[in-house]
């Protein structure tokens, strides 16, 4: 299974998802079955018209699961904001499970108000 996680802003637009997304498949060269992101954010209505778009599944991920990832990408902002290095990478990593791995790191919209990284893991 593969799950792309996002990390956005507040202000994102489905476009900037979108093109995160696309970044990502093409770093990684897959698609994903999930869409992941912190469980304050997984209502977001780009985020979720995007998942529906995709036919995706959205998996909202607790703030304590995000903390607990290992990624990559050390950004200071989500460091300050979420206690982790990448809502993104964390996001895709947690909701693929514990032997999940990143298949490449987060790919940045080019407005800058989306993340999306790709983790495959067996979670069902």
């Amino acid at each position: 299974m593969i799950v792309a996680g996002f990390g956005f802003r507040t202000s994102v637009t489905r476009s900037s998802l979108a093109d995160a997304y696309a970044k990502a498949r093409g770093r990684a060269h897959g698609s994903a079955s999930v869409f992941a992101t912190a469980a304050d954010k997984a209502t977001t209505p780009a985020f979720q018209r995007l998942a529906s778009d995709e036919q995706a599944t959205v998996t909202p991920v607790a703030a304590g699961d995000l903390i607990a990832q290992p990624t990559i990408t050390q950004s200071e902002p989500a460091k300050t904001a979420r206690g982790t290095g990448s809502v993104a990478e964390a996001a895709a990593l947690a909701a693929a499970g514990p032997q999940a791995r990143l298949l490449a790191p987060r790919a940045v919209s080019d407005d800058g108000k989306a993340t999306c990284a790709l983790a495959e893991g067996s979670k069902p």
